[in-house]
């Protein structure tokens, strides 16, 4: 089966879910929540709260809605003009995972934290925008809420291997809101997700992420696409956040971090893999976008 783009992402970078919560609130109440560099999905399981995150309208969230909140620092309330008090005391760090605040009669929520070995989730963070809603109605809706009933059973539940079966079922919660996003989302809104279900756009991610050693440029990867190099070229930039060459030169450098870390090849082996014909030019790469050298990366036996 051929690899796709946010397989191949998410695998590479090593995405583990590391903490998920319930919270049970009735009457007044707000909670400010500061950013944080990480991937956190916050979902409703009954009733309806607000959420607001910078330089995005305020929204409701109702019954079987999820939304995935980027770097950004949020607030969630019952009431959008409420001034919201600090929401970190309700989950202290080897705190308990649920919270109840005021009435039993309310909203009750879950959420997690998805974070990335070092920075490994800057590839995919920096084209996210900080606030992703996956609506009840969306196409994955019926999976979603399958998934985010089971989660919310396991954390009540504290049974022996709770947290190893909830992180998982977590996992699959965030790959079905971002697949369901890169479907059924306003492209324009989800930028590289939107670009991966893009026809045109999405054949030319594929061959970059199926062959990433290869010799692209950016006329090879616009007949990928079948499109004029002038029209690839601006599409994908406006919808992806940057031009092609230095799409495949990020990801490039990201997947050889990564396998720096866990890879015993020597770095000139590991430059060509993912498509340098020199150590030197890669050095000169990696040490430009990462502010260090390769060597720094690599396991320590």
């Amino acid at each position: 089966m051929e690899r796709d783009p946010l397989s191949d992402v998410l695998e590479v970078l090593g995405a583990q879910v590391v903490r998920r919560t319930r919270m049970e609130a009735g009457g007044p109440w707000a909670f400010a929540f500061p950013a944080a560099n990480r991937l956190k999905f916050v979902a409703v399981l009954e009733g309806e709260q607000w959420i607001l995150t910078e330089n995005e309208p305020r929204c409701l969230m109702k019954k079987g809605d999820v939304c995935l909140l980027g770097r950004t620092s949020y607030v969630v309330a019952s009431d959008p003009e409420l001034e919201p008090q600090n929401g970190t005391f309700l989950f202290p760090e080897r705190g308990s995972d649920f919270a109840r605040v005021g009435s039993r009669d309310g909203v009750v929520a879950i959420g997690g934290s998805i974070v990335f070995p070092d920075e490994n989730g800057d590839f995919l963070l920096d084209m996210l925008p900080g606030f992703l809603l996956v609506g009840r109605e969306a196409s994955g809706a019926g999976a979603i809420a399958a998934v985010l009933d089971m989660i919310s059973k396991e954390i009540l539940r504290g049974a022996m291997g709770t947290g190893i079966f909830a992180a998982r079922l977590a996992d699959v919660l965030v790959v079905e809101a971002l697949r369901t996003l890169s479907h059924d989302g306003d492209r324009g809104l989800t930028g590289w997700l939107g670009a991966i279900s893009d026809p045109r756009l999405g054949r030319a991610l594929r061959a970059v992420h199926r062959e990433v050693a290869s010799p692209w440029t950016v006329a090879a990867l616009a007949e990928v696409a079948g499109m004029s190099r002038a029209a690839f070229s601006a599409q994908f930039s406006q919808q992806v956040g940057r031009p092609p060459l230095a799409y495949l030169r990020y990801w490039r450098l990201t997947l050889a971090r990564a396998l720096l870390r866990k890879d015993s090849n020597s770095v000139d082996e590991i430059a060509r893999r993912v498509g340098y014909t020199s150590q030197s030019a890669f050095s000169n790469a990696y040490r430009q976008a990462f502010k260090t050298t390769p060597r720094s990366r690599m396991r320590v036996a």
